[in-house]
């Protein structure tokens, strides 16, 4: 289970809208793979070798990814510029394994139990990321700059403080997956369970 590639867009539009709109909006996809297998082992072998790809050589259990594009308009009053257009949407793609053979009801007990901390796990990569952009919206929401008739100033410092943010949440989501992966952790009991050690 990780986070594969995180792309971050941000298309900042020409400062000139006079209307004022504020609002970020999430859009989610998933996207399943189909594995088989008649054990634990067997699902989590399949997983490792139908995974979506993580890195050059392996495979994850579940990813999530997103994309972020940012719709930035303002005006000038007076050489003062001020964003009043802040709309922001989230991509989250969401990629989980599907089971595509007939398995054991007790395995089948073991998969939704191993399922649904994958789920969780995921989950929580998709709300950091809906965090990150609640607090870019706020960090950037009214945004004012004096002596700046073009707005050149105002774009560069929204630049700024969208490149902070992403970086703060980006060590939140660094930081769970590495307590989520490390030994004895939360991903090392599920499949434990999965395969029946537990």
């Amino acid at each position: 289970m990780r986070r594969t590639v995180v792309t971050c867009l941000v298309a900042i539009g020409t400062l000139c809208a006079p209307e004022a709109l504020a609002g970020t909006r999430a859009v989610v996809q998933t996207r399943t793979y189909a594995i088989t297998g008649s054990s634990g082992t067997g699902l989590i072998d399949a997983m490792d070798r139908k995974g979506p790809k993580h890195g050059f050589m392996t495979h994850a259990i579940a990813t999530t990814a997103y994309t972020v594009d940012w719709d930035l308009g303002g005006g000038q009053d007076n050489g003062v510029c001020r964003l009043r257009r802040v709309n922001g949407t989230l991509n989250l793609y969401y990629t989980f394994p599907r089971i595509a053979s007939p398995v054991t009801p007790a395995l089948k007990s073991r998969w939704n139990r191993f399922f649904a901390g994958v789920r969780a796990h995921e989950e929580t990569h998709g709300r950091i990321a809906k965090e990150m952009m609640r607090a870019t919206e706020r960090s950037i929401a009214g945004l004012r700059t004096a002596n700046d008739p073009s707005c050149y100033k105002a774009r560069r410092e929204a630049q700024l403080r969208i490149k902070t943010v992403y970086a703060e949440y980006e060590a939140r989501q660094n930081a769970f997956d590495r307590r989520e992966h490390s030994n004895g952790g939360h991903v090392e009991h599920l499949i434990a369970a999965l395969i029946g050690k537990h």
